[in-house]
């Protein structure tokens, strides 16, 4: 028998340490050859003055085993918490989230009995960057964040989990119809990959008619790739209209450490009843199995864990008419997972995992496409300078601001909420204390730096509350900046 492998397991909050201690009941009599070390994250550390929920010496295992299996956590109300598991993710690289997403019918209720996707989210950019600012009185600012590097590595990531897994179309999801620089980046490198896997379907959606076609015809998706957030939302959704968002599980793969966990959250309202279903987890810990490579263990529980869900073995959120007699608590349920261990389903499709081809993590991360460019030339044409200024008129903002322009300069435009509001802006548009003011090159000459500090200092003696500037830059000659709403 092969040594057993050190994996690091957090009980979590909530619902987690009854979830968590089901799962390493199966674990255990399905012969997993796994070493848990323990280590305490979520509310109490959070509490304990740790902001991220985390405590630094545990950082060490995860970095020692390389393997966490991890419970859901509560993150407590109230700034200065951050999230757990975005820390972890970013920190420790796992970039990419994978979260299969099955129906089980008849034995689960489900509209949508054929449905079999994975989808695979980015986890580490976008929104989730967490970069926030409080600008005015009024506004606040969450920054996007989406880089090529970034893009290029989930993506090729979908298109080799689609190869090793025998999948046939990999679609990609954003919203570059609006933002079309950042989602426009995901699109354009989607573009550029997919021509190296030619045995595989590409298509592309538009993130919100996505979401509308996977909620009604979950069957037409095979591998879905989107952004953090997208995925996120979208990963939900599908989890939940397969019967349960309890059933759904999720793995978290970087080059060097991978994290696993069922996608829903603590559920306090219900945390010590015993009643929690551990199948998320479970199905987590299975996809632990195959990628320390225990594969004979992990389809002897998932094949288990199947038929118990087609026996009628289902906790209270499953419960209904194909049950058997009364809802299954938590502990119940990992037992008749374990009284089946050795059988396989007699109508579900039994699982085999065989000897699964790996995905290749580090040439997803590092092999970009053979047509990338090379950097881009850049060129500084302007800036936009945001003001907070309260119970101002354009115009007079824009008469404050034109007195103190220095030579070289000249203001292009102010918006408000990104709309144009000078010159040539209507009275019906709503503004808030937020202006962003573009100043510009004049015919076009590129800038010095010290244009823009002499500008920056001309409106600070003028007593302009400026509190936020971007450059505007062009890369290659191209306009690397977005116009305003109506400009």
């Amino acid at each position: 028998m092969s040594q057993s492998v050190s994996i690091t397991v957090a009980k979590g909050d909530g619902i987690g340490p009854e979830i968590m201690e089901a799962t390493l009941r199966v674990l255990d009599a399905a012969g997993a050859r796994i070493a848990p070390e323990f280590i305490d994250i979520g509310e109490q550390q959070y509490l304990a003055g740790h902001s991220s929920g985390i405590a630094p010496a545990s950082w060490e295992s995860l970095r020692r085993t390389k393997v966490f299996l991890k419970a859901p956590i509560t993150t407590p109300q109230g700034g200065g918490f951050k999230s757990l598991n975005v820390t972890i993710r970013k920190t420790l690289g796992l970039y990419a989230n994978v979260r299969p997403c099955v129906s089980y019918a008849p034995f689960v209720k489900t509209a949508h009995p054929m449905m079999n996707l994975v989808i695979i989210r980015e986890n580490e950019e976008d929104l989730y960057a967490g970069i926030e600012h409080r600008q005015t009185d009024q506004v606040y600012q969450c920054l996007k964040v989406i880089t090529r590097p970034g893009c290029e590595k989930i993506i090729r990531y979908a298109f080799e989990y689609a190869r090793a897994n025998g999948r046939r179309k990999v679609t990609c999801m954003t919203k570059d119809n609006i933002m079309k620089m950042t989602d426009g980046l995901f699109h354009k490198v989607f573009d550029e990959i997919a021509p190296e896997y030619p045995e595989i379907q590409t298509d592309h959606m538009i993130i919100d008619i996505g979401t509308a076609r996977l909620a009604t015809s979950p069957e037409t998706f095979d591998v879905i790739v989107t952004l953090n957030l997208y995925g996120d939302i979208i990963s939900d959704v599908a989890a939940e209209i397969t019967g349960s968002v309890g059933l759904a599980p999720s793995a978290n793969i970087g080059e060097h450490v991978a994290m696993f966990e069922a996608i829903h959250g603590s559920a306090p309202d219900i945390a010590g009843k015993g009643i929690a279903n551990p199948s998320g987890l479970l199905l987590a810990a299975v996809m632990m199995l195959v990628h320390i490579g225990q594969t004979e263990v992990a389809e002897r529980i998932h094949n288990a864990w199947l038929s118990a869900i087609e026996d009628g073995i289902h906790t209270a959120e499953l419960h209904s008419q194909v049950s058997v007699g009364r809802p299954f608590g938590s502990m119940d349920f990992a037992d008749a997972v374990i009284d089946r261990l050795g059988n396989l389903p007699r109508k579900l499709s039994p699982v085999s995992y065989g000897s699964p081809v790996e995905v290749k993590v580090a040439s997803a991360r590092n092999a970009a496409p053979t047509h990338a460019p090379a950097a881009a030339a850049k060129t500084l044409m302007g800036i936009d300078v945001f003001v907070d200024s309260a119970n101002t008129l354009p115009d007079d903002l824009a008469a404050k601001l034109q007195a103190s322009t220095p030579a070289g300069l000249e203001l292009q435009v102010i918006t408000n909420r990104g709309v144009k509001v000078w010159p040539g802006g209507f009275p019906e548009t709503f503004c808030t204390d937020h202006w962003r003011c573009r100043f510009m090159s004049l015919n076009g000459a590129p800038l010095a730096h010290s244009a823009i500090v002499a500008l920056l200092g001309a409106l600070a003696s003028n007593g302009v509350d400026f509190i936020k500037t971007e450059h505007l830059c062009n890369f290659d000659g191209v306009r690397g900046y977005s116009l305003a709403q109506g400009q």
